[in-house]
């Protein structure tokens, strides 16, 4: 009897935390896509500005920087939140934590590499795009 209810919590535990994964990971890809969209559509807007700079002699690891430095301060502010937020929620879901005290500075450590590494690759495709744009075609439309 006691192994069993032993065996339910621990299984009651794992579904908990399988369950915490699958939606941080389904969070981390919905942030990816919305930080993109966002900076897609922030160089679609600033195609004629872009294509201007170009023209007036930019470098492409230039144009490269611009956008991605936006892009990195929208996701510093995200940061700087998020762990704020964090810190006071985990002392309310101390209860399902297992194995993991509420402020982990290795948890914290390494979602912060995570959602770093997310966010770079998702500034990155927006900045390719910008760097490449033909001054010329941009400067008709």
């Amino acid at each position: 009897m006691y192994d069993d209810f032993i065996a339910q919590k621990f299984v009651t535990r794992k579904l908990c935390m399988m369950l915490v994964a699958v939606f941080s990971g389904a969070a981390l890809f919905l942030s990816a896509i919305a930080l993109y969209g966002i900076l897609a559509y922030a160089v679609g807007q600033r195609t004629r500005e872009l294509g201007i700079r170009i023209a007036l002699g930019a470098q492409s690891g230039n144009i490269l920087r611009l956008i991605t430095e936006q892009g990195l301060k929208i996701v510093g502010v995200g940061l700087v939140t998020g762990i704020g937020g964090a810190l006071v929620g985990t002392h309310l879901i101390q209860g399902a934590l297992y194995g993991v005290a509420p402020i982990d500075p290795i948890s914290f450590g390494v979602s912060v590499v995570i959602l770093g590494i997310a966010a770079v690759l998702a500034c990155l495709l927006p900045a390719l795009r910008a760097a490449r744009i033909n001054p010329i075609k941009a400067l008709r439309e």
